[in-house]
């Protein structure tokens, strides 16, 4: 029984360390994408006869260099840098704890169905910590895209007017000045540790199914491309298309969901414009029609790919390294 601990100790503490490393991977590799899929879910709804703020990804890109620079694409970078860590080392060492549990005999390989469960388990762990984490990413994100659609706004009208309503609007959009400020100003006027947790129910809806789809299907290319339940052999080239097509997998199961939570998470606290997850889902179908849903998914799925492959990659050779 000691050595069995020992080992179950050890094994986390590799988990721990191998998820830390692909997580960082993962951020440095797909945190621009994030950002533009963010102002793309994000931008207001055109009033008829106007266009959007953004016609595209490229658009957003374009636009988002010009107004902030290359580091406009690394906005609210700092709060999944900092909890980057802890993210990923408590997403794969529970998958890690929950493979353990789901095998029949020590060192037995898991099916395909038992890492779908592995990593429904480990989704549902890190909804806890996804949550304020990506509650203060997406208010960063998005302010920068509520600043360009004020001046844009302004400019319409009289010359006068059009400059106080721009300083106004640049004023608004700087609300927080960085993720400790975002944390800060939701505990004292949104409702204390509650507020840094809406949106809770949404990432829930994408982290349970979404990772529960990653995983499965992570282990369905590389059993596949191995020829068999001994993946080991399968090397780099293979770990990061099994990787990259698994985080595509994760975005194509749930992503209508993750625009619910970025524009929940958004939403005035004072005057909001929904009153949950359901309402927002009935609200964007009616205004915006399916597409509404899926605001964003291009660069979404852009950065997935390359992101996740990173991920795995970076993971699978920590995890081998440390025996």
């Amino acid at each position: 029984m000691i050595f069995i601990v020992k080992d179950s100790m050890g094994d986390v503490a590799k988990d721990l360390a191998s998820g830390t490393v692909g997580g960082v991977a993962q951020l440095v590799v797909g945190h621009p994408f994030d950002t533009i899929k963010v102002k793309l879910q994000s931008q207001p709804t055109p009033l008829p006869g106007e266009l959007p703020k953004y016609s595209g990804a490229i658009d957003a890109v374009k636009k988002t260099v010009a107004a902030e620079g290359a580091g406009g694409l690394y906005k609210g970078m700092g709060a999944p840098l900092a909890t980057v860590a802890a993210f990923n080392a408590l997403l794969f060492s529970v998958r890690g704890q929950m493979e353990t549990l789901l095998r029949s005999s020590p060192g037995a390989p898991l099916t395909v169905n038992q890492q779908f469960v592995a990593g429904a388990g480990a989704g549902f762990a890190v909804s806890f910590l996804a949550t304020p984490t990506e509650l203060i990413k997406c208010r960063l994100q998005a302010q920068g895209a509520s600043a360009t659609a004020g001046v844009t706004t302004a400019a319409v009208t009289e010359a006068g007017a059009a400059t106080t309503a721009a300083g106004a609007a640049t004023a608004k959009a700087v609300k927080y000045g960085g993720p400790m400020d975002v944390a800060k100003q939701v505990l004292r006027s949104e409702g204390g540790v509650r507020g840094l947790y809406k949106g809770l129910f949404p990432t829930f809806a994408r982290e349970v199914p979404g990772n529960a789809t990653m995983f499965g299907v992570y282990e369905y290319l590389k059993q596949y491309m191995a020829g068999g339940t001994d993946t080991s052999g399968l090397g780099r080239g293979s770990l990061m298309l099994a990787g990259g097509l698994a985080g595509g997998a994760f975005w194509g199961a749930v992503y209508p969901t993750d625009v619910i939570k970025s524009v929940i998470q958004i939403d005035d606290y004072k005057n909001p414009k929904y009153s949950g997850s359901i309402d927002a889902f009935k609200k964007i179908l009616k205004a915006e029609g399916v597409g509404g849903l899926y605001k964003g998914f291009g660069p979404a799925m852009g950065r997935s790919v390359p992101a996740n492959a990173a991920c795995f990659l970076a993971y699978e050779i920590t995890r081998s390294s440390l025996g």
